[in-house]
């Protein structure tokens, strides 16, 4: 059985974060394992309150999982510090992981940082170029390069840029645009588009996690990047187009909609 390990934050209201990223890696047929490096009180209106996970414990669960199980790929989503930051990179150096997905979480829905202003610079430092796929949205994008981002040609750049950067693809998410959203890969030689249809719904909470959490399950899996984001996509769309009418805000996604329906797609 193909493993995938999350390092994330543990989201309470079962959404985002750690959650959202065991239920995706489950409904790909795949084990899953965490590392939590934040543990949030959060709710589909807002968030509440956070506290940080000690960096020694995070290195020390990172250590638990490669002297035993081990890993096929990891995804990596909110990192709250540069404390956090060092020893996560720390570990990946040593560990030299496969199948490195970050997710560059910043904010919340509700625009609560998640990631500490001051911390940016060293998660450009030292996590980015860890990346095998960088997931970042528009706003996103826009704060890791400096630029202002409002065409598909300005993803094509900023995606680019970032590449420059170390990771060895991105992705630049279009989800922020009016219209059918589109999203850009760019693997250091060409663009690659991925469009999807909009649908009309406020339960979204998650996607971001779900998404890059579904990339690296099929990576996992062994698809190759570009095939591996077509199917995280086509896996996203169904998770959203069935979303749960739960919370007073922001509801979360089904992500297990499609295999109570149909089973393990190969």
């Amino acid at each position: 059985m193909k493993r995938v390990l999350t390092i994330a934050g543990s989201d309470c209201s079962g959404g985002a974060g750690i959650q959202a990223d065991i239920k995706t890696i489950s409904a790909h047929g795949v084990y899953a394992m965490s590392v939590i490096v934040s543990v949030v009180a959060e709710n589909t209106v807002h968030v509440l309150k956070k506290q940080d996970i000690a960096p020694e414990i995070v290195r020390a669960q990172v250590d638990a999982i490669y002297e035993d199980i081990g890993t096929d790929a990891v995804k990596i989503g909110m990192l709250p510090t540069s404390e956090v930051m060092s020893a996560v990179a720390e570990k990946l150096r040593k560990y030299c992981p496969k199948n490195v997905v970050v997710d560059p979480v910043m904010y919340a829905k509700d625009g609560t940082a998640l990631m500490a202003p001051q911390s940016i610079e060293t998660f450009k430092a030292e996590i980015l170029p860890l990346a095998d796929v960088l997931t970042p949205n528009i706003p996103e994008a826009e704060e890791i390069t400096g630029m202002h981002i409002e065409t598909e040609d300005d993803m094509c750049a900023a995606a680019k840029l970032i590449y420059t950067m170390g990771c060895k693809a991105v992705l630049v998410k279009g989800g922020h645009f009016a219209g059918d959203p589109i999203d850009i890969l760019f693997d250091g030689e060409q663009h690659i588009s991925f469009t999807s249809r909009r649908i009309q719904t406020k339960n979204t909470h998650g996607t971001g996690c779900t998404l890059s959490s579904a990339i690296a399950s099929n990576l996992a899996l062994g698809y190759a990047p570009a095939e591996a984001v077509k199917r995280a996509k086509d896996y996203m769309t169904c998770a959203i187009e069935h979303a749960l009418e739960l919370g007073h805000g922001a509801g979360p996604t089904n992500h297990f909609y499609s295999l109570y329906q149909n089973g393990l797609s190969k």
